[in-house]
C-alpha cells in the first residue's frame, strides 16, 4: 500500500467523517471500519471502502453460493447475506414474520472505487484516484441539522417477552434444544434519518472492531458489531463467536469485579462452550480432517458498553472451499442455537419480526478469494423509502437462563443504538 496523499491522517475524526460522507452518496456503499482493534480482529485494513452506483447482483432465486463463487472469483466484491438465506440452505424452513426494512436475502456488487487504508497509508483504485481524493478532502463533515424526535416502540411487551422465554425454557427442559438465540425488535415509523450521520455517531461512540455502514440503494445499515463470522486467509479459516455478556462498571474496581463475575459464570461459560462446539462442527464439514481447533477459549474482551466472552476456532479448508465454508456455517451458531435446525424453527415460531439483515453478515471478498465477514448485531436498520427503522437485540437462552435477566440483557445491548437515535 502506498501513501501518495500526505494530507491524510486516519486519527482525524473529521477526515473519517468526510470519507463516510463521500461514500454515502453512492447507491451502493460498504464502509468497513476496524477502529484500530487489531489484537482481536486480525484485519488487513483499518478502513476498507467499496462503492458503486450499480448493484451487480442480488437474490436471483438460484443456488446463491455457487453463483457467488463464480461471480466473485479473482475480483473485489462487497455485499451481504441476510439471516433468511437459511431458507435456501434448508428448504423446509421459511420466514413469514413482519419485515419493515426489506433487505434482499443476498446482494453483492463490484466496486467502481475501492479505498484501502492502513494507518496513514491510503490506496484509491478506480477512475481518476487523485480527483477522488480531492473530492473527499473537499467534502463537508457529517453534522446534525435538526434534533431527532423518534418514538421508539417495542414489538414485545415485557410480560410477552418473559412468557416466550419461559416457553423456550420448556423446550429446553423437554430436550428439543440445548440453546437458542431469542431476539426482540425496537422500531420506529415515519422517521426522517441521516443514516450515514447515525453510523458516524454510533461508530465514534462504540469503536467496535467490525463496524460497518452499508447502503443498498434505499436501505441502510449502521452497524457497531464486535463479532466476526468468518475470515479466510489462504487456506486458513477462523471464526470468533461471542457468547457471554456483562455490563461495564462505573469504576475500575467495579469493572474488574464484573470481569471476574463473567469469567466464573457457569451460565455464560455454558453458552460459549455450546456455540464453540457448534462452530467446530460447522467448520469440520469443509476443513481438512484434524485441522479444526480452538485457539482461544472464552477470552474476555471489553467494549464501550459491555464485556464479552469470545472464542476463536480455526481450521484449514480443503481445495480453497471458502464460499462452501460460508454456506455450511450460515447462519452463524451464535445467532441460532443447538441443534441449529430446530433452533431456527423455534426462532420463526416465537419471534415476531423477520430478522432480515439482522444476524446476517456483511463483508468483502478480495481478488485472492480471501474474505472477512462480520455478524450483524448492535445495529440500526433503516428503509429510506418507507421511513421505517428497526433495531433487534437478543441473547442465548439455556437451561440456566432467567427470563427477567434475559430481558435486561436485551435492553443493555440496545442502549447504545437508542442513545444515538434519541440524542
Amino acid at each position: 500500500m502506498h501513501n501518495n496523499y500526505s494530507d491524510f491522517k486516519l486519527n482525524d475524526p473529521e477526515l473519517k467523517s468526510k470519507l463516510l460522507n463521500w461514500a454515502s452518496h453512492f447507491n451502493y456503499c460498504c464502509f468497513l471500519d476496524s477502529n484500530n482493534y487489531h489484537p482481536h480482529n486480525l484485519k488487513k485494513y483499518d478502513i476498507l471502502i467499496g462503492v458503486s452506483n450499480s448493484c451487480s447482483w442480488q437474490c436471483n432465486n438460484i443456488d446463491s453460493f455457487s453463483y457467488l463463487k463464480s461471480f466473485s472469483k479473482n475480483k473485489w466484491t462487497f455485499g451481504h447475506f441476510s439471516y433468511d438465506l437459511k431458507n435456501e440452505i434448508e428448504p423446509e424452513l421459511f420466514s413469514k414474520n413482519n419485515d419493515r426494512i426489506g433487505f434482499s436475502d443476498i446482494s453483492f456488487f463490484i466496486p467502481e472505487y475501492l479505498i484501502e487504508i492502513k494507518e496513514n497509508d491510503i490506496r484509491i483504485t478506480g477512475k481518476s484516484p487523485n480527483k477522488v481524493y480531492s473530492e473527499i478532502l473537499n467534502m463537508l463533515p457529517l453534522k446534525k441539522s435538526t434534533e431527532n424526535h423518534i418514538e421508539i416502540k417495542n414489538t414485545l411487551s415485557k410480560p410477552s417477552y418473559i412468557n416466550k422465554v419461559n416457553a423456550l425454557l420448556e423446550h429446553i427442559r423437554k430436550g428439543d434444544i440445548y440453546e437458542i438465540n431469542f431476539c426482540q425488535e425496537f422500531y420506529a415509523e415515519n422517521v426522517n434519518l441521516d443514516p450515514a450521520l447515525c453510523f458516524n455517531i454510533l461508530n465514534n461512540h462504540q469503536k467496535s472492531p467490525f463496524s460497518a455502514y452499508y447502503k443498498n440503494n434505499d436501505k441502510h445499515l449502521a452497524c457497531s458489531s464486535p463479532e466476526r463470522f468468518l475470515k479466510k486467509t489462504g487456506g486458513k479459516i477462523i471464526s470468533q463467536p461471542i457468547k457471554g455478556t456483562i455490563k461495564r462498571g462505573l469504576t475500575k474496581t467495579e469493572d474488574l469485579n464484573l470481569i471476574d463475575s463473567l469469567k466464573s459464570s457457569v451460565k455464560e461459560q455454558s453458552e460459549n462452550s455450546m456455540v464453540v462446539d457448534l462452530v467446530r462442527n460447522d467448520l469440520c464439514k469443509t476443513c481438512e480432517t484434524g485441522s479444526v481447533k480452538v485457539s482461544e477459549l472464552m477470552k474476555v474482551y471489553s467494549f464501550k458498553e459491555v464485556h464479552q466472552l469470545i472464542s476463536t476456532i480455526e481450521g484449514t479448508i480443503s481445495n480453497n472451499e471458502g464460499i462452501k465454508t460460508i454456506r455450511e456455517a450460515f447462519p452463524m451458531g451464535s445467532m441460532t442455537g443447538m441443534p441449529k435446525y430446530k433452533a431456527m424453527e423455534l426462532i420463526e415460531k416465537y419471534e415476531e419480526t423477520k430478522r432480515g439483515l439482522f444476524s446476517g453478515s456483511i463483508g468483502y471478498i478480495d481478488p485472492n478469494n480471501d474474505f472477512d465477514f462480520n455478524v450483524i448485531i448492535r445495529s440500526i436498520l433503516y428503509n429510506e423509502s418507507n421511513k421505517q427503522l428497526s433495531i433487534q437485540t437478543g441473547g442465548a437462552i439455556t437451561s440456566l437462563s432467567s427470563a427477567e435477566k434475559e430481558y435486561e440483557e436485551s435492553l443493555l445491548k440496545a442502549r447504545a443504538m437508542l442513545k444515538v437515535l434519541q440524542s
